[in-house]
């Protein structure tokens, strides 16, 4: 057991765009279904309508969670998936960044709780914000198409 977070990315699929109809097409095959783009009546239609990716995965990084928690979340801890702005994105990396740049523990500091991991600011807590800052570079260079949730799980 821990404290194990995810960033999932999910783009929706909306059939008036030549490009969501040829991705949908594409699922649509894989799952061995042939979507109706034209329907006119409330019936099988089988178009996927979205696509979901994980973008990121986090095991133990308690201080990421805390800052979702506290910038996000409202400060409800409650394993639910919470959307996150690509702002708030930017946010994030940009604390990390400033956190290694400065070597200060204290922009993100590290958070107890019930299986979160080590409270140390150690050589594990510096490559969690630099594992963290790669993936959302990664993250952040998917088009504005894109949204971002985040949910945890302990």
């Amino acid at each position: 057991m821990g404290l194990d977070m995810y960033l999932t990315a999910k783009r929706y699929l909306w059939s008036h765009s030549e490009q969501d109809k040829e991705i949908a097409k594409r699922i649509a095959d894989l799952v061995e279904v042939e979507p109706d783009f034209d329907s006119k009546f409330r019936g099988a239609s089988f178009c996927p309508k979205e696509v979901a990716i994980d973008a990121m995965y986090w095991r133990k990084a308690n201080m990421i969670h805390q800052w979702i928690v506290d910038n996000i979340q409202e400060g409800e801890d409650d394993c639910k998936e919470y959307y996150v702005p690509r702002e708030d994105l930017e946010t994030l990396l940009a604390n990390c960044v400033n956190a290694l740049t400065n070597r200060d523990g204290d922009i993100l500091p590290p958070s107890s709780g019930f299986f979160f991991g080590s409270t140390e600011i150690d050589e594990y807590y510096w490559q969690d914000l630099k594992d963290t800052v790669k993936g959302l570079e990664k993250v952040l260079s998917l088009s504005d198409d894109w949204s971002f949730y985040y949910q945890a799980s302990w």
